[in-house]
């Protein structure tokens, strides 16, 4: 590859938790391949000048390629710089050049899933239908929610983004006092998400014992400032920016000429107190649960569970999978590979150590178990996630 230096032109709003996450890994990949030089034009400037300014710009700057949020620019205007176009897709994809577009479907399985292992029997989603990630992940839920039996219950924002979400308030309030509690509701976002919580926090309405609320984009700012601090879908956008930016740069040096599409897809769920654990009254499942996750690094027999509820084997199998739709042993046992892949992204400690640590006695087992759960084996999903964390 050519180390010249490229221009790239960035023609987005990087204010939101995903589109500096995704500049955070173009960057990244410009520092191990570049140099290259980046100019973030101000979205006014579009406003002031129209896409022929833009473009006019553009050229005396001699931009080597464009990145751009559709909703933002004139893709048609945009091509006559006859260099490579990136589109951040927003409302949909565009045909015919490269996207930056995510698995929103699997998204929305995703959460329908997470939500079902916790005992949920009323599901909601709450989105924007003008949006294709909001369409698509609202797709994905209800699939894999009506497969297993169920309805669900869905509310379209139909005010614009630019408008205060506050103008929606009576719709949003009279939808979630209608739902049947407790319901697991899934938002589009996490601006989505929060639109939920502040509103059941106007009509009393409890998070999560009532509503559940689970968002998208894991942005550490929304999500703490909600209240309770919201769960989140991470979605792998920074190797995302990094991927898009190597395939544009064998755009730029003519190594390639057909059009890609980068798809970023869900990473995990980061569970804060916005989901709550499950949906269960039962105060004795809720004791086995609490003794799972004090005790997991330690070996944990069904003796001991045994010991703090009144129940026989059989009878606290049978409430157990009742209400959470697994076994006691398959709940540990999920229980330790999730606190294990944890600690995997953020340490350098030796794999046979962490599984020590996290309850496994057999480092062999534990990675064909890891491998079942998360599809990769444990030092490949340490070298593709640890960037999201610092060692």
């Amino acid at each position: 590859m050519s180390f010249t230096m490229k221009k790239i032109l960035l023609l987005t709003d990087f204010s939101s938790g995903y589109s500096r996450s995704l500049l955070r890994g173009i960057v990244r990949y410009s520092k191990e391949h570049g140099p290259w030089a980046f100019y973030r034009m101000p979205l006014f400037y579009r406003e002031l000048y129209g896409d022929d300014g833009v473009i006019k710009w553009a050229t005396e700057w001699k931009a080597d390629a464009v990145i751009a949020q559709l909703e933002h620019v004139d893709l048609d205007k945009l091509n006559r710089l006859k260099i490579p176009v990136i589109i951040q897709n927003y409302k949909e994809r565009a045909d015919k050049v490269c996207n930056i577009t995510g698995d929103y479907f699997k998204t929305g399985e995703m959460a329908a899933n997470f939500f079902l292992s916790r005992g949920f029997l009323n599901f909601a989603y709450y989105g924007y239908k003008e949006m294709i990630w909001s369409r698509e992940r609202a797709d994905g839920y209800r699939s894999r929610i009506e497969d297993c039996g169920y309805a669900l219950s869905m509310l379209n924002n139909n005010k614009n983004r630019d408008e205060h979400w506050s103008s929606n308030l009576p719709m949003l309030g009279n939808w979630l006092l209608s739902l049947p509690k407790p319901v697991a509701l899934f938002a589009c976002d996490d601006t989505f998400a929060l639109q939920v919580t502040e509103t059941c926090r106007i009509h009393n309405i409890t998070v999560p014992d009532e509503v559940a609320v689970l968002g998208v984009d894991n942005d550490e700012l929304i999500c703490n400032i909600s209240d309770p601090p919201l769960s989140s879908i991470v979605l792998d956008v920074e190797n995302g920016g990094f991927e898009a930016a190597g395939m544009l740069h064998q755009l730029m040096d003519r190594q390639i000429s057909r059009t890609f599409d980068i798809v970023i897809p869900p990473l995990r769920i980061e569970s804060r107190q916005s989901t709550g654990e499950f949906a269960t009254e039962d105060k004795y499942v809720l004791k086995v649960i609490a003794y799972i996750k004090e005790h997991f690094a330690n070996p944990v027999s069904t003796n001991d569970l045994l010991r703090i509820v009144p129940f026989s084997r059989r009878v606290l199998e049978i409430k157990f999978r009742k209400e959470t739709g697994i076994s006691v042993y398959q709940y540990l046992l999920k229980y330790r590979i999730e606190q294990f892949a944890e600690l995997l992204i953020k340490t350098n400690k030796p794999l046979t150590e962490l599984a020590t640590v996290c309850g496994f006695e057999d480092y062999r087992n534990v990675a064909r178990i890891f491998y079942k759960y998360k599809k990769n084996t444990p030092l490949q999903y340490r070298n593709r996630y640890k960037c999201f964390f610092a060692v």
